[in-house]
């Protein structure tokens, strides 16, 4: 069972399909069975074979390294399949550790802001390069998954951890999307941006990715740490320069930058010869498990997209307008997955993208004259707080909070949409960390 109250919130038939569906999604995209899915290993010949592609570690070495909100269960699944004892030694970091491995040592480190246990964990990682020796034949497998960019932090020798720190605060915070993110926090550390993979050549280096990027951008999952970055110096002032913050940003910060646009500091690598990347989950692998499982339950589904952008508000009202103008008519289950980006307010309240999605849903959708209902939930059980995945509403949420007396406009003019939610009650989509990320699922169901 993913979904932990699922009780509290099967009211309605609408409901209880509702939390069927979700659930089926996130199980189709847990780190075991995708690289159950994505790998075999040969015990007798040593080969490897990663999504049909083969790699011969006879007389060569397995290490293995990564970081990501799935990377436990992945390190957990990985060893299993390849066996501890063809494995020489590896390190990841994790969000959570309680997953059983011998010869992978999982490290706990922070999310979503880096911290000094990351930075340690990484550390390990690189050291091993010169402990065993490793390069030409020598294969490093590298676990990647959505939340690598703060769970593998690797700050440049000029930029500290709270400069990571404030930055990354402060780009979660400005609106700037996850792309944009990523091409500051590529450009101030030692390993994204596909600086880890340039550290291991001549080593062979495969990554096994579970995408939360809308798009499955390589180069933007966890900061494409072995993938080639097409970003620049510029492009990362630009951004800086976008969203006002040359002015707020950690001194530290912007003096790197501006030596790297003045070539005085080493730009991140155009071309990685020595490393293969495979993605082997991502968000459209959910939203087919949700509409093969509505299909199961007699429903006939459609999936819109699973590239889905934009301002949280705006998408909102856009869809429940194209939901009240019969633009998915015929269809029981409508699907999405993708990421919003929300603008927080300077005192925002507590909540992130997929509760807010659906508080604003409770207006933008009650001109609706039918039964519906509307859900947004983070496949990582995480929106922005932790245990609650998002929430959903449906054509009795409305009535039944201002029945209570409670300002709805308010909570979300404030970005205050848990506490909203805890007080209407029978909303809150709550799993705890579900060990895997492949951003968002969102779904409009009408009775």
């Amino acid at each position: 069972m993913i979904i932990k109250n699922r009780e509290e919130l099967i009211s309605s038939s609408l409901r209880a399909r509702a939390v069927e569906l979700i659930e089926a999604g996130i199980k189709s995209v847990m780190p075991a069975e995708l690289i159950q899915s994505a790998i075999k290993f040969n015990r007798r010949s040593k080969k490897l074979t990663v999504m049909g592609h083969s790699y011969n570690t006879a007389r060569h070495r397995i290490f293995v390294i990564g970081g990501g909100k799935a990377s436990g269960q992945m390190a957990e699944e990985l060893e299993k399949i390849v066996g501890p004892a063809n494995i020489v030694d590896g390190v990841v970091n994790c969000k959570s550790t309680g997953y059983q491995t011998e010869k992978i040592k999982l490290i706990k480190a922070g999310h979503p802001l880096p911290d000094e246990a990351g930075i340690r964990g990484v550390r390990e990682m690189l050291a091993m390069k010169a402990r065993y020796g490793i390069g030409k034949g020598d294969l490093i497998i590298c676990l990647i998954s959505g939340g690598g960019s703060s769970l593998m932090p690797c700050p440049t020798t000029s930029v500290t951890l709270e400069d990571q720190q404030g930055i990354t605060q402060l780009l979660l915070r400005c609106g700037a999307d996850i792309k944009e993110i990523n091409t500051v926090r590529k450009h101030l550390s030692f390993t994204k941006g596909g600086n880890l993979g340039k550290f291991y050549d001549p080593a062979t280096v495969v990554s096994m990715i579970i995408s939360d990027v809308v798009g499955d951008d390589l180069d933007s999952i966890a900061s494409g740490p072995t993938v080639p970055d097409p970003t620049t110096f510029k492009d990362a002032q630009n951004v800086l320069t976008k969203y006002g913050l040359l002015d707020r940003a950690p001194p530290h910060v912007i003096d790197y930058i501006r030596r790297g646009c003045a070539d005085r500091e080493p730009e991140t690598p155009k071309t990685l010869s020595n490393c293969d990347n495979y993605i082997i989950g991502n968000n459209r692998m959910a939203l087919d498990a949700m509409a093969e499982k509505a299909r199961d339950l007699g429903l006939k589904p459609f999936i819109v997209t699973a590239e889905l952008t934009g301002d949280t508000s705006e998408v909102a009202y856009k869809l429940a307008d194209d939901m009240q103008a019969g633009h998915y008519k015929g269809f029981g289950v409508i699907l999405l997955g993708g990421e919003t980006t929300p603008t927080l307010p300077e005192n925002a309240g507590k909540g992130g993208r997929n509760q807010h999605f659906a508080a604003v849903s409770m207006l933008a959708m009650q001109e609706l004259r039918t039964p519906w209902l509307v859900a947004s939930a983070g496949t990582d059980g995480s929106d922005y707080l932790p245990d609650i995945a998002g929430a959903m509403v449906d054509e009795r949420s409305l009535k039944h909070a201002r029945d209570m007396g409670i300002d709805v406009e308010d909570y979300i003019r404030r970005f205050d949409s848990n506490t909203l939610f805890n007080r209407l009650g029978r909303s809150l989509i709550i799993t705890g960390p579900t060990g895997t990320n492949v951003s968002d699922v969102i779904l409009y169901l009408s009775g």
